[in-house]
């Protein structure tokens, strides 16, 4: 049987959205979509409905996909209110009909061997990493999560850690539950009990950094899902370039939608985001 890929364009729908602690979660009836989904993309949704001025898209991380259901296949999210554009999609009634893109972006990568892994995030940003978790431990490899947040109220996904991972480790700043901290001062010493040889991470540009160069520290190899801005998610409008090094050591500006959102730790320069760097390919 073959397996359907590339993104689609359809109109979903709208089965509902509910409060997960301090997010929201949206489930979108969405067909073909879910069929072709992989941990780690992405789908693009038109937000503010048909009379909006709103013309740019919102890239929305897929929490799960489900390509048989009642509903021929759902899609979910988890997101945080932030702004007018998260708030019109929390406040979605059921049935309402959204245009949706996806799947998008280059996913993770699964190793090819079954090795120990850890999977780190920092609040909402882990619900990604739940579906990866899932295909790992399918290829026999040993999974750990790191959750992290503020505080006990913004973490996402503690019990679903739990049954999708061997082992759970969670930090909060203000040390409210787990160890007091964040995921990145609780990474080394988790990476030398699992000795994992990859690490996932998904979150802020600041900890995705971190993570990178704790990995790199610990000879561990990372995988790093960066945020993708509003924009138009199919990698036309440019708005979501970062300088990624590439295997022959050239530093370019490439599309977090396409090229990403997944990149090696090791490769992307996060000190220069929302730069162009002047050894960069093409800079003048």
């Amino acid at each position: 049987m073959s397996v359907e890929t590339g993104p689609v364009q359809v109109t979903a729908e709208v089965l509902g959205v509910k409060q997960a602690g301090a997010y929201h979660h949206l489930t979108l009836a969405a067909p073909g979509v879910a069929e072709r989904f992989r941990p780690g993309s992405f789908v693009s949704v038109a937000v503010g409905g048909p009379l909006s001025a709103a013309v740019l898209r919102r890239a929305l991380p897929v929490y799960r996909a489900r390509p048989t259901s009642g509903h021929g296949g759902t899609v979910e999210s988890v997101f945080e209110v932030t702004d007018p554009v998260t708030a019109w999609l929390a406040g979605l009634p059921a049935s309402t009909p959204v245009d949706v893109i996806g799947p998008l972006g280059r996913p993770f990568a699964l190793p090819k061997e079954a090795v120990p892994c850890v999977l780190v995030a920092d609040g909402c940003a882990s619900a990604p990493l739940f579906a990866l978790a899932e295909r790992l431990r399918d290829r026999g490899c040993v999974v750990h999560m790191l959750l992290g947040a503020t505080s006990e109220a913004r973490l996402f996904g503690a019990l679903d850690a739990r049954r999708a991972a061997r082992g759970v480790t969670v930090a909060t700043q203000d040390g409210s539950v787990g160890i007091p901290g964040g995921v990145v001062e609780a990474l080394p010493d988790l990476l030398r009990r699992t000795a994992a040889d990859v690490v996932y991470a998904a979150g802020p540009d600041d900890v995705l950094h971190g993570v990178a160069l704790v990995a790199e520290a610990h000879g561990a190899w990372s995988q790093t899902a960066v945020d993708v801005p509003a924009g138009c998610g199919t990698g036309l409008c440019l708005s979501c370039v970062l300088p990624v090094v590439g295997e022959d050591g050239v530093t370019r500006m490439v599309r977090s939608c396409t090229d990403g959102p997944v990149f090696r730790g090791d490769r992307v320069r996060w000190g220069d985001i929302g730069t162009v760097p002047t050894d960069a390919r093409g800079a003048s």
